[in-house]
């Protein structure tokens, strides 16, 4: 078994129990066999509710937000060649977070709690939009960051704008609390209106391994092999922006795990930026999803945010990174 397929192998089956843990324990700690029967059993029974309607949910969308970020940070870190690159650099979490903040502030959640994340996932697609027409007449990877860079500058602006105008001090926590990012309470419908966006992202960036590792050699070597290099970087840039925007607007901002799943997948498995595709995933679900377990340990006094936990991790972790390639540079 060659070292690809068995790390393949090791992280589906250690995101498989992660997963089982995660509907084992919360504020109801359950058996295996009490998650069994609830699974399968009478849909009125209470436990039946709380696996089906809350943890189950909850498990599958960490695994499927995890992943997304995993796949676009390898993917952005390929098709821009630059290793600190990450799905916030293209600023559609940004706009997210913007979209939803409007949201919170209107009230919305008091019409229909699905208000904000629509809202969000508004954002998220106006900050796509405006991406794909600079995709799609201009190929530079310095020009791409920098319209990501001025479109996340332009929305925590208007973000800082509208909780400086919210009158209330709860409107305001509800403003941070989201922004924090979190897993909890998510439900079908959460699930249901991010999984279209996500997969139809991935659709977007399907086969897409043969041009990451031409262009990882150099743009000129790709072209005389047969690459389109814009129509790559649209569909990177574009694809990317449409499943993490879908993430963040049902689970808030959540850093730092497109930025370090690639580097932990290029140390423990492979260093081929079109190979590492499928690992991202499985190792941005298992992270994300470990971390949401995280959240739910019973010492804190108040409940740990999703956000919070994968800073913690991944902050030190970058600063590594950048000692790392500066390290390489020299």
């Amino acid at each position: 078994m060659s070292r690809y397929v068995f790390g393949n192998t090791v992280l589906l089956v250690a995101l498989i129990i992660v997963a089982v843990l995660s509907l084992l324990f919360g504020r109801v700690d359950l058996s295996f066999t009490e998650v069994v029967d609830a699974l399968f059993g009478n849909p009125n029974d209470p436990l039946t509710i709380i696996v089906r309607e809350l943890r189950l949910p909850r498990v599958i969308l960490g695994i499927v937000v995890g992943a997304a970020m995993g796949v676009s940070g390898a993917a952005l870190q390929g098709v821009l060649r630059n290793p600190l690159a990450d799905p916030g650099v293209v600023g559609v979490s940004a706009s997210a977070a913007l979209g939803a903040v409007i949201a919170i502030h209107l009230g919305a959640a008091s019409i229909w709690p699905m208000l904000i994340p629509i809202f969000a996932m508004g954002g998220a697609l106006a900050a796509t939009f405006i991406l794909f027409l600079i995709s799609a007449r201009e190929s530079s990877v310095l020009m791409l960051i920098l319209v990501g860079i001025g479109i996340s500058s332009l929305a925590m602006a208007a973000i800082s704008l509208v909780m400086n105008l919210a009158e209330s001090p709860m409107t305001i926590r509800d403003m941070i609390m989201w922004m924090l990012g979190s897993l909890e309470n998510r439900t079908v419908s959460d699930l249901l209106l991010a999984l279209p966006f996500i997969l139809f992202g991935w659709l977007m960036m399907i086969n897409i391994g043969q041009g990451l590792n031409a262009l990882s050699i150099g743009e000129d070597t790709a072209q005389t092999m047969g690459i389109n290099i814009k129509g790559l970087k649209l569909r990177v840039v574009v694809g990317s922006a449409i499943s993490v925007g879908a993430a963040v607007a049902v689970c808030g901002s959540i850093g730092f795990v497109g930025l370090v799943v690639p580097h932990i997948v290029r140390a423990l498995i492979c260093n081929e930026p079109g190979k590492i595709l499928l690992p991202s995933a499985l190792m941005g679900g298992l992270l994300l999803t470990l971390a949401d377990l995280v959240t739910r340990i019973p010492q804190f006094s108040t409940d740990l945010r999703l956000g919070v936990v994968t800073s913690l991790i991944g902050a030190p972790a970058f600063l590594y990174i950048i000692y790392q390639t500066r390290k390489n540079m020299r």
